[in-house]
């Protein structure tokens, strides 16, 4: 059984890094369809639509003009999340999402950091670098 680090992971916007990575959480989920009859005695469900959203938490970096710079709010950017790393044979996660929210935060004894949330527009695909 294969198990990986987490340092192995990154993200990309298009072909571009988000530098100063600290985490990412993709999210998938189905909404289930009700589909129970009159005099049921347990409801029945039908699988219906899907969505994800999820965030990319860094340590800010204002030169990250590619990177970071591209997740404005309302943004539509194509993100690449890879989770054992971006060389030939990883799997990585790939859609289309728009930034939802951006949480920037400092503390005397922190670095200053920044939080992207975003909502998958489309399916989110599972494909292995070439």
């Amino acid at each position: 059984m294969a198990n990986h680090l987490g340092s192995e992971g990154t993200v990309k916007i298009g072909a571009n890094d988000v530098a100063e990575l600290k985490s990412w959480s993709i999210n998938e989920t189905m909404n289930p369809v009700d589909d129970s009859n009159i005099g049921d005695t347990a409801k029945t469900f039908k699988s219906g639509s899907t969505e994800w959203d999820g965030s990319v938490d860094c340590f800010w970096d204002e030169t990250d003009t590619n990177g970071q710079g591209a997740l404005t709010i309302g943004a539509s950017v194509t993100l690449n999340m890879y989770p054992e790393g971006a060389t030939t044979g990883d799997t990585y996660y790939t859609g289309t999402a728009l930034v939802t929210s951006i949480s920037r935060q400092s503390a005397i004894d922190g670095m200053v950091e920044a939080s992207f949330s975003f909502k998958g527009t489309g399916a989110l695909s599972e494909s292995t670098v070439a």
